[in-house]
């Protein structure tokens, strides 16, 4: 190697170690609780997978699941350039829980503001330092569970965690109740690399999930999951599943249950995830009486407000009835 040629590769590594640092630092202020990078690239290996979840219809009725299939992919496709993925992770497990054990059941992750509202913030805070940091020339997009990004393939190849058997993204220190978010970037950073695979030969999530949603391990047909029944699927749910859903009227939250890496879940620090103490409290009684004034008032700002109100009614009738 040229001696120019050599000093241009040593600026351009000491550059990439030195914005590395600034992305680690600047996660950490953020609140997020991991952070992982990856090289930008083509995902050769999820490609035929993907391809095969979605010819065998384990979408259901998640048209979007196949919409800009190249692009779930390749992040090049969606920011021109881009040579990095950060990955970071943000916990959402609570320190409360819904008093009424017979009361209808909301996934955790519903219990304070959306997430998309809360991480989406952080990110624009993340993208803005970046550029008073590093320079106004970085170039990238933040994605927050809305693009085709197939997050839980990046953090597992930026080191974050393995993708186990119920297809969540599984930390060997805090479980799996996280959200997952995204830049990808335009400058050089050194990447992490990934780790293994510690699910072993354990199937509680498996054995767990009362609608055979899983149908092998690390394969979830989408249109058999309780949540995709509460949330995604806009008809009437199939009277198959009739007692099988287990009080759960938004979301499912069994397979994490069930988990035994989940026993060093920690209650997060995001005030933003706190639930209202009036739902916490709600009896069966009261969920089954749900006007939408109160629906409107409690569920503001709130993930639960996908499913609208006559989905909520629905998915309680539903559950009501078995």
């Amino acid at each position: 190697m040229c001696r120019s040629l050599f000093i241009e590769w040593y600026i351009s590594g000491m550059n990439a170690a030195a914005h590395t640092a600034i992305v680690k630092s600047e996660a950490k202020r953020l609140g997020f609780d991991f952070c992982g990078i990856s090289k930008a690239g083509f995902l050769e290996e999820e490609a035929p997978r993907l391809e095969n979840w979605l010819k065998n219809k384990m979408n259901g009725e998640m048209d979007y699941m196949s919409n800009h299939f190249d692009m779930r992919l390749d992040p090049t496709k969606l920011v021109p350039g881009a040579k990095s993925v950060v990955s970071l992770l943000l916990n959402y497990f609570p320190n409360e829980k819904q008093e009424d054990l017979s009361a209808p059941k909301i996934s955790k992750y519903a219990f304070g503001e959306d997430y998309h509202f809360v991480i989406k913030r952080k990110l624009k805070e993340f993208i803005f330092e970046l550029n008073q940091k590093i320079g106004k020339d970085v170039n990238g997009r933040v994605f927050v569970d809305s693009a085709p990004v197939m997050d839980k393939v990046w953090a597992k190849k930026s080191g974050l965690g393995w993708v186990g058997k119920n297809s969540n993204l599984i930390t060997k220190s805090s479980g799996s109740f996280f959200f997952i978010a995204e830049l990808i970037l335009d400058i050089e950073l050194i990447p992490d690399g990934p780790i293994g695979d510690f699910c072993g030969t354990c199937t509680k999530c498996i054995d767990a999930c009362p609608t055979d949603a899983i149908v092998s391990p690390h394969v979830v047909d989408g249109s058999k999951c309780i949540s995709y029944f509460t949330i995604e699927l806009k008809g009437a749910i199939p009277e198959v599943q009739k007692g099988k859903f287990e009080n759960w009227v938004f979301g499912c939250d069994i397979c994490q249950d069930v988990c035994p890496w989940n026993r060093f879940s920690k209650p997060h620090n995001e005030k933003s995830f706190d639930a209202k103490s009036e739902l916490l409290s709600m009896n069966r009684k009261e969920w089954e009486e749900i006007t939408e004034e109160v629906f409107q008032k409690l569920f503001k700002n709130s993930p639960v407000k996908r499913t609208k109100y006559e989905g909520l009614k629905r998915n309680i009738k539903f559950i009501s009835s078995e």
